[in-house]
């Protein structure tokens, strides 16, 4: 019996008591039994449990003497574990944050809903918390801070975060005078949206050399593991990162080997062997002659088969698309022509509508759709009646102001409980757009979530449903919805499906896209942007638009400015 472990279950008995808003005596007790605990010795305090003598110990009460008890010669305390069932596991992980006690975070979860560190961040970083009582711009900021750090130690990343980490170590490498070529490999390379570690891939005529600079960069915490041609390291920011260093002609085999899927290349390596050839990280082989091949486009040929691009290299039917020649042409970042749903600080943004529309102007957009919250959205600042006239009246004149940039009215409107928006169509007729999007009640049935959602499909003024599955990466599942209904109900009342390229969202997930794709579903790639920074998100959601196999012609927002008016004009 570990005495420590013992005091540790008292103190997290307080804090759970403390989270469920319990009388702070009861807190202050069990606070106060897990510091007697901890200065007892383990010998005496398994004896006095099993004399029955804990309620003699100053600082025990009875009730919690028999609790103490209970897990001192059991190992288990029932009242504990039925106690931490009872609240969201993600209240405990909050309390992590620096700054945050159990108030604050009992504050974020019965004001705000929140139950997890993801959503946490996400409604840092919409300002949900700059207005709530107790709390701040500065509070906000020093929460995000806090919850960086946790992130940086729990092996998992937005694919942002580790894309960025990786380019800095990508560019240094290429500074090295003995490399020849580098790129980055793995799951950044396949634009996954949760990464897990870095995968570079050079070539160079003195591998040792190589791997041994690599080691040393400053970024380095820890070399995990250092050989002839490969270097494991742990980054400061603590993800790991993998160096495999190769000669010139052995290149494209390893940066396909490196870049695809276990599933990809297993089947790629069946392909092989059923054209009589063999294939590895090394090389493509008949018999011991090694099949030249200069980049990856050779070695694709080589296998009869079109290039593949890396984001499609997940053995989701590419290898036989590229065997018919039916590989779709994906999407680029130069084929988006506008943005949808952006925020001002008429919600919860932290630019002003003209700010946002000068941002789009000087990015040469055609047009920007905006779309703050609405009135149910109250902890976003969402806009009442008064407020939506008043931002209406500015968008007119920024139109006159700046006639090169379609400006577009739209509103972001929570979709209600019963499927019904969030304002009456009088309020909404006024609009180019609507976004219907479920803010709360996430976790209600699958059969009551569907009802609310082929309801609001059917509404005659939403023209996109936003972030479809109401998922938080790294915090929270998405709805449990039958999709295929979600599709043929959007497909049936005209709706288009919102990719919000948030980091933290990244929905529709790129698995459902394609089969969206298929239906004939039109996706708009939204950054969903509450500064004007956040427009860069839309890039993002290119590269998950891209291994969804959406091409040009599924995404609403690569039409031009008139195509878009006429569009919206016409619904």
């Amino acid at each position: 019996m570990d005495k420590n472990a013992a005091a540790k279950i008292l103190g997290e008995i307080a804090l759970l008591l403390e989270l469920k808003g319990e009388n702070p005596f009861k807190s202050r007790a069990y606070y106060n039994a897990a510091r007697t605990v901890e200065l007892m010795g383990e010998e005496e305090l398994l004896q006095l449990a099993r004399e029955d003598r804990l309620k003699e110990v100053k600082g025990i009460g009875a009730a919690i003497s028999e609790k103490l008890k209970e897990f001192v010669l059991t190992g288990r305390l029932a009242y504990y574990e039925e106690l931490k069932a009872s609240i969201p596991a993600g209240l405990l992980e909050m309390l992590k944050v620096p700054g945050l006690g159990p108030r604050k975070v009992k504050e974020l979860y019965d004001t705000l809903e929140i139950s997890s560190l993801a959503e946490l961040e996400y409604a840092c970083r919409e300002n949900r918390l700059v207005h709530l009582k107790g709390f701040g711009s500065k509070t906000q900021e020093n929460i995000l801070k806090g919850i960086e750090h946790i992130r940086r130690y729990q092996g998992h990343y937005f694919y942002t975060e580790a894309k960025e980490i990786a380019e800095e170590l990508l560019q240094k490498l290429r500074g090295v005078p003995s490399l020849v070529e580098a790129n980055l490999a793995g799951s950044i390379r396949r634009c996954r949206e949760i990464v897990r570690d870095i995968d570079l891939v050079a070539s160079t005529d003195e591998p040792d050399e190589l791997v041994r600079f690599f080691a040393g960069f400053p970024q380095v915490a820890e070399v995990a593991a250092l050989g002839e041609t490969k270097a494991t390291v742990r980054l400061q920011e603590g993800i790991n990162a993998d160096l495999r260093a190769v000669h010139k002609e052995e290149f494209p085999f390893a940066l396909h080997h490196f870049t695809g899927s276990k599933e990809h290349n297993t089947a790629m390596r069946g392909r092989a062997r059923a054209m009589g050839l063999k294939m590895n990280e090394y090389g493509l082989f008949r018999g011991e002659i090694s099949v030249d091949c200069r980049n990856e486009t050779d070695l694709f040929e080589a296998l009869k088969l079109f290039y593949i691009p890396p984001e499609l290299r997940e053995n989701h039917g590419e290898i036989e698309a590229a065997e018919k020649g039916a590989l779709p042409e994906l999407v680029e970042e130069k084929d988006i022509r506008g943005i949808f749903h952006v925020h001002t600080t008429y919600s919860d943004g932290t630019n002003t509508l003209e700010e946002v529309v000068r941002f789009c102007r000087e990015a040469e957009y055609e047009y920007v759709g905006i779309s703050d919250h609405s009135q149910s959205a109250y902890y976003a600042g969402g806009l009442k009646e008064d407020h939506l006239k008043s931002q209406l009246e500015e968008i007119e004149a920024l139109r006159e102001k700046y006639p090169e940039l379609g400006i577009l009215s739209g509103v972001e409107s929570d979709i209600r409980t019963d499927g019904s928006l969030d304002y009456p169509d009088r309020v909404l007729e006024p609009f180019d757009f609507v976004i219907a999007s479920v803010h709360s009640g996430l976790t209600m049935s699958r059969q009551r979530m569907m009802e609310r959602l082929l309801r609001a499909l059917s509404h005659p003024k939403v023209t996109m449903l936003g972030h479809p599955t109401g998922r938080l990466l790294l915090g929270r599942e998405g709805s449990d919805l039958e999709l295929e209904k979600i599709f043929r109900a959007a497909l049936e009342h005209g709706v288009i499906m919102e990719l919000n390229a948030s980091p933290a969202r990244l929905d529709l997930d790129w698995r459902h896209l394609k089969r969206a794709k298929e239906m004939g579903l039109i996706v708009s790639i939204n950054p969903d942007a509450h500064r004007v920074e956040d427009l860069d998100d839309t890039k993002l959601g290119v590269a998950i638009a891209r291994k969804g196999w959406l091409e040009k012609k599924d995404v609403f927002n690569t039409r031009t400015r008139r195509e878009v008016e006429d569009y919206l004009k016409r619904r």
